[in-house]
């Protein structure tokens, strides 16, 4: 289908709006950014208002402000709530950035900054869509929509619930929309029905009190850090299973025949491989790659240290080590229940010598989606007008806790009308996305709203 002549039009400046946007460095994680995370919300409802939404407004929480506006097409028409954020993963290691992180390059077809992806550039399809739609002569905006983008879904979210409970006439929509999730690849595309949940936690474990000689001491106390090691090896077994007692009790089973569909994704092993620089896979024996990544429940460690880690040598037996650990959860596993096995465990594998402290972080709920709602197809409808093929539903490996929230708070399903691609590197150095993508998802999104308006109003 050939691109719309608005967007054909505007999409450099699309581009270059956006690319002013990637520099502002809005890390939500790092206290040092927060004036640029309000910098950022500034600009984000600034353009709002430029492409013409309505009464859009900074609310406050008790962290960083959530940008919201609202577009009323009529009383008549449904009601589609926008999600999105424009907080980023912090850039670090910088230097393994082939371009600095907040100053955006295309190279290859491909925007690469800091949120080129994850949120930003998924956001600013939303911006433009409607900018299109409200001046493309193709009919106006045919749904009433409410707009509403937080800047702390990097950090959990953290006052995100609290707005949604005290905002619940506010923000009372038919259907949740959001892109914060991606394609199968850029001619096979896709739409997620399916997110793992979340359970995150930091892991400390203390031996001396203070950092001792390794000659002196060594083989006369435990060391934390090699005692860290031990617990954390043990909680997989030589078949990738999860060793926490209870872990696997609620896990939701897939039929055969659910299975058999799920694994009809498009899928290479050597091409899996290749993309990633990896060996060999890895995971839990008797499952596929797309199962493992998708509707098995995982542990992993993000991150590990303790002891000296300078240059040269320093020969001590360290005080403290310390861990980050999560754990991506399927339906009927529960983030509260998951956190209350995993801290009972790991404080009762603790060797003799050392002290143990487990500290929960966010969590978030596993969420499955309807394929056979008016608003799913309605996206369904719209990507095989834009791609030229039918999207296949997918079960997404990621969290997004906020999707279970709006579910149970507001009672809204979501359409995850996502365009990145596993390739774009969220949350790692490089992250990019592609510049077919970006105008991909401009393009799509007007269709979604004349469809899902046009099957609502029947």
């Amino acid at each position: 289908m050939a691109q719309p002549t608005y967007l054909t039009d505007h999409q450099a400046r699309f581009l270059e709006e956006l690319k002013d946007w990637l520099r502002i460095p809005s890390v939500s994680a790092d206290p040092k950014f927060h004036g640029d995370v309000l910098k950022a919300a500034d600009y984000l409802k600034a353009r709002l208002e430029a492409a013409g939404v309505q009464d859009v407004e900074l609310c406050p929480t008790a962290g960083n402000p959530i940008v919201y506006g609202e577009y009323r097409a009529g009383d008549d028409k449904p009601t589609v709530l926008v999600y999105g954020h424009y907080d980023v993963q912090p850039a670090d290691p910088y230097e393994l950035w082939t371009s600095p992180p907040f100053e955006p390059v295309i190279k290859d077809e491909k925007i690469y900054a800091r949120g080129a992806c994850d949120d930003k550039g998924q956001v600013y399809m939303h911006v433009a869509a409607f900018e299109m739609m409200m001046r493309d002569g193709q009919g106006g905006v045919p749904c009433n929509i409410k707009f509403m983008f937080e800047g702390e879904e990097e950090i959990g979210s953290v006052n995100l619930e609290l707005f949604v409970r005290a905002n619940r006439d506010k923000l009372r929509a038919d259907v949740l929309l959001l892109s914060d999730t991606g394609i199968i690849a850029n001619d096979v595309p896709s739409i997620e029905v399916g997110l793992r949940g979340l359970s995150y936690h930091e892991v400390e474990v203390t031996g001396p009190g203070r950092d001792l000689h390794s000659g002196l001491y060594g083989g006369a106390v435990q060391n934390p850090i090699n005692a860290l090691c031990e617990m954390i090896a043990s909680l997989h077994d030589a078949n990738g299973h999860i060793t926490i007692p209870g872990f696997y009790d609620n896990v939701a089973v897939l039929s055969d025949d659910e299975r058999t569909e799920l694994n009809k994704a498009p899928y290479n092993d050597d091409e899996f491989k290749q993309s990633i620089g990896l060996p060999d896979t890895y995971g839990e024996k008797g499952y596929t790659t797309i199962e493992r990544t998708s509707i098995r429940p995982t542990l992993d460690v993000n991150g590990i240290w303790g002891g000296y880690t300078g240059e040269g040598a320093k020969t001590v037996i360290a005080s403290k080590a310390f861990a980050k650990i999560s754990m991506r959860l399927v339906p009927h596993q529960t983030s509260d229940e998951i956190s209350q096995l995993f801290q009972k465990h790991f404080e009762s594998i603790a060797p003799q010598g050392v002290v143990v402290k487990v500290k929960p972080h966010h969590g978030g709920e596993p969420v499955v989606t309807p394929t056979d709602s008016v608003a799913y197809k309605a996206a369904a409808d719209a990507m095989e007008t834009t791609f030229g093929k039918r999207p296949i539903p997918t079960r997404g490996g990621g969290s997004i806790p906020i999707v279970a929230m709006f579910k149970n708070e507001l009672q809204l399903d979501a359409v995850m009308l996502g365009f990145g691609l596993d390739s774009d590197a969220i949350h790692s150095p490089n992250e990019h996305f592609g510049v077919f993508n970006f105008l991909k998802g401009i393009e799509t999104i007007p269709h979604f709203y004349r469809n899902y308006a046009a099957a609502e109003s029947r």
